[in-house]
């Protein structure tokens, strides 16, 4: 689900949705996504001083409530 997520809501910031890729590395507690776009849209996945970045993280925070688990999203170069 958190997957789902991540992954809808880059292909809606960026110009090159078919490049959007999401891996997810499953653990005991948590759960990291890594987030991977074009080169030229990283700009628009951060945002300005981070901005759009925390947001998709709070979010994701909050969709992960249900599970218990803590979720950590990384935005890759």
């Amino acid at each position: 689900m958190e997957k789902d997520l991540v992954e809808y809501i880059a292909k809606m910031l960026v110009d090159s949705p078919d490049q959007v890729e999401v891996n997810m590395i499953e653990g005991e507690k948590s759960t990291m996504l890594e987030l991977k776009v074009a080169p030229e849209d990283i700009g628009k996945v951060i945002g300005k001083q981070g901005r759009i970045a925390k947001a998709i993280r709070t979010v994701l925070s909050a969709a992960s409530v249900r599970t218990g688990k803590r979720v950590v999203l990384e935005i890759l170069d």
